[in-house]
């Protein structure tokens, strides 16, 4: 699939989501706004009918056309202009309640004009039942009435949730379909991205092993002819150009063999005492012997260093691979300083070059496997992206931390830090 298609998904896709979230939260709204419609106008009905058998049981009149007030969403007081029986009231409220199917908990208060305070009544639960409790809140006086009760429904909020779940389950069931779809479109971009970079490694080592294929089968053709016997120096060098090839060759199978080596089952290290120091000094000397380019090496190597616990190959391979690194992306005139130092429980190992310096964005994506920087359509460096996926790869076996410190324009620096052996803390 190409890059503007994917685009044009993932777009659709977000626009899709974002539609299909807010026409639900717009039904999910207006339901609930409903059912507190639906529950304010129960309410309303079963306190009129209160207040109406109140005024029948009192012999008195109703002060209002609408005697009821609603002061919050939870909280409403009724006029009655006669003295409030508690017990009546309790009745009448229940009754009521009950004919409206009510199911809900709910607690009243009597003004008290002597007092001039709220006197709390009682709390029921929605079957009816009294419940011994204090007040859920301090119930608000109306200071434009003279006698009335107020009523409140402290669990209203979880009664509408209650009677909506259907509509919660809905909202539920979408955000788990939009999960999986963001979750696919993940892996669709992973996968895009990882067939890339195997693409990308695949046309690499095709270029790495075709060059020296090719020479190898050039050299083949003049050592075959009859002649190149009688011009000994011809067929020396020849001949070191297929031996040189081979080398060659066996490096880069080597590279991923060692991948495909460290991701089987059937990996593990062969810990040694290894003087760190002289593994490095080995290393520069054998690269500075094989390398087809001028190079500046500088060592800046602590003598107290001492030993360390290593896998003695792994550990060779992992300053090969950042020696090798370093060379490549340094430019024409490549300068690398290795060095070490302790630093309390330390052992810092560091690899140094002169190159362009690696973008901050790059930083997190720099070890993994098949990953290089892009550099558009250029790509005089060649590689498998496999290198520092290995470093990282055989640090973490070892339970060794890299890091990687650049900026644009400042080199590039590798940094191990190497946890130092008990015996020589002390």
């Amino acid at each position: 699939m190409r890059q503007k298609h994917i685009r044009f998904v993932v777009l659709l896709g977000a626009f899709a989501i974002i539609g299909i979230i807010s026409i639900q939260v717009y039904f999910l709204q207006n339901a609930w706004n409903i059912k507190e419609k639906q529950f304010d106008q129960s309410v309303m009905i079963s306190l009129r009918n209160v207040a109406e058998q109140m005024s029948k049981y009192n012999q008195t009149a109703l002060p209002h056309t609408n005697p009821i007030r609603k002061l919050s969403s939870n909280y409403f007081v009724v006029d009655i202009n006669s003295v409030i029986d508690a017990n009546i009231l309790e009745f009448y409220l229940k009754t009521e309640f009950d004919k409206v199917n009510l199911q809900t908990d709910f607690e009243y208060a009597i003004y008290n004009c002597q007092t001039d305070k709220m006197e709390y009544g009682n709390y029921l639960t929605k079957n009816g039942s009294a419940k011994p409790n204090v007040l859920t809140v301090n119930l608000p006086k109306y200071d434009q009435y003279t006698y009335y009760f107020g009523v409140n429904f402290p669990l209203l909020r979880n009664t509408i949730a209650g009677d909506m779940t259907i509509w919660f389950l809905f909202m539920a069931l979408l955000l788990v379909a939009i999960i999986f779809f963001v979750y696919a479109i993940f892996v669709i971009l992973r996968q895009k991205r990882l067939s890339e970079m195997q693409k990308d490694f695949i046309n690499n080592m095709t270029h790495e092993f075709k060059t020296p294929i090719s020479s190898i089968n050039i050299s083949a053709d003049v050592i075959m002819n009859p002649d190149i016997i009688n011009d000994p120096a011809r067929l020396f060098t020849y001949g070191s150009v297929i031996k040189q090839e081979n080398n060659r060759l066996n490096q880069q199978v080597d590279k991923v063999l060692q991948i495909a080596r460290i991701e089987s089952q059937s990996f593990h290290l062969n810990k040694e005492m290894l003087d760190l120091n002289g593994v490095i000094i080995r290393v520069v000397e054998n690269c500075k012997a094989n390398s087809n380019r001028s190079l500046v090496i500088n060592t800046n190597l602590s003598g107290s260093v001492g030993s360390i616990q290593a896998d003695a190959l792994h550990l060779t391979n992992i300053i090969h691979n950042l020696l090798d690194n370093a060379s490549k992306y340094s430019g024409k005139e490549p300068v690398i300083t290795l060095g070490t130092t302790i630093k309390e429980e330390i052992i810092e190992f560091s690899i140094s070059d002169n190159g362009p310096g690696i973008n901050p964005e790059y930083h997190h994506r720099i070890f993994q496997k098949f990953y290089r920087i892009p550099t558009g359509n250029l790509h005089d460096i060649k590689g498998f992206g496999l290198g520092l996926y290995y470093v990282k790869t055989i640090c973490a076996a070892h339970h060794w931390e890299i890091k990687l410190l650049s900026e644009p324009g400042k080199g590039a620096t590798f940094r191990i830090d190497i946890p130092r052996m008990r015996n020589e803390l002390k």
